[in-house]
């Protein structure tokens, strides 16, 4: 058995911008497996600015896992407990050499094409024109649930909300926000109320991590279910896990496997979440086809019925392949 590992620049159709950044390219890295004439390919999906992953070391710890790669699942992962996106890579790999069979990884309805997994369409920060253009096709596409990243102009973004709750009531379209810590702490309280107003289901990160204190006030006295997001990123052990959401006590935890240690870093969340009555769904991060295709697969298999908030693999001109398709509001495998 022999490893490798592949550097990719994959490049956006359009710039996409949040209250954190603006990308017209995401760099991700393949992690090979070759065995025999086989060949498996895993995402380590890397976000610049965002993962805890160490960026200095990064290649290097890749290069090691290659040159380990005998050493089996297990030994990687725990070894690779500060590269959460290394490790996801290692769970793909071996997945697919465990089934023997490329980027196959649980069956179920889903991977046999019966069902497909329930989204939300995601808007992206742009000219007011731009979301509502967004916001259009979306609906046109009949999503009824759809999410809104906000943060950077809240005056036009809550005239938008507004409008769309104006001509569409929660009971027929749910609306989801994400402010990637777009708001400082004393902004909070005031938009938290004019979301209630509006009904929104929740808002993702509405300040920056690492103030628990604040995001602990903020949750326990808010009028709209708050979101942890980039939170949780960072928190490599269960025991940092159960006092992280102790101390907070969220409504929701988002769940993206590349940021957050794979299937068994986000099922640790999950486990931990549910003991404390916590609700939870599972984010793509801007993974290629690969990865998408990775988390949608093990999705499918927690039977979860909340909207997902998966990607479409439509963000990119460079894209792989993949057997997963959007139809209306739903992602599909197609076999």
């Amino acid at each position: 058995m022999k490893a490798s590992f592949h550097p990719c620049l994959l490049e956006f159709k359009r710039p996409a911008a949040t209250s954190r950044e603006t990308m017209a390219s995401k760099l991700t890295y393949l992690l090979k497996i070759q065995q025999e004439n086989n060949e498996y390919t895993g995402e380590c999906g890397f976000f610049k600015g965002l993962s805890a992953d160490p960026e200095a070391g990064y290649e290097a710890q890749l290069q090691w896992v290659c040159e380990n790669i005998e050493k089996g699942k297990d030994f990687l992962w725990e070894a690779c407990r500060k590269f959460p996106s290394i490790q996801f890579g290692i769970e793909q790999v071996f997945k697919q050499l465990k089934n023997q069979q490329k980027d196959f990884y649980f069956s179920s309805d889903f991977t046999e094409g019966k069902h497909g997994i329930l989204i939300n369409g995601l808007i992206w920060m742009g000219t007011p024109e731009y979301m509502r253009e967004q916001i259009q096709q979306k609906l046109a596409q009949k999503f009824t649930c759809i999410k809104l990243k906000i943060g950077t102009n809240w005056d036009g973004e809550y005239q938008i909300l507004k409008q769309l709750r104006t001509e569409f009531p929660a009971s027929q379209l749910e609306l989801r926000v994400d402010a990637n810590g777009g708001f400082s702490y004393g902004q909070a309280p005031k938009i938290l109320e004019q979301l209630a107003e509006l009904e929104i289901h929740s808002i993702e990160q509405p300040i920056k991590a690492h103030q628990e204190s604040q995001m602990a006030d903020l949750c326990k006295n808010t009028p709209v279910p708050i979101a942890l997001d980039e939170e949780l990123i960072g928190k490599f052990h269960l025991e940092e896990k159960e006092k992280l959401l102790q101390e907070i006590n969220p409504q929701y935890i988002i769940l993206k496997p590349s940021l957050v240690g794979g299937w068994r870093g986000s099922q640790e969340w999950i486990d931990c979440a549910e003991r404390q009555s916590i609700g939870w769904w599972i984010t793509s991060a801007l993974e290629s086809n690969i990865g998408l295709n990775a988390i949608a697969q093990w999705t499918a298999v927690l039977r979860t019925q909340m909207p997902q908030g998966l990607g479409t693999g439509s963000l990119y001109i460079n894209n792989f392949p993949t057997k997963l398709e959007v139809r209306g509001e739903k992602l599909f495998y197609n076999p």
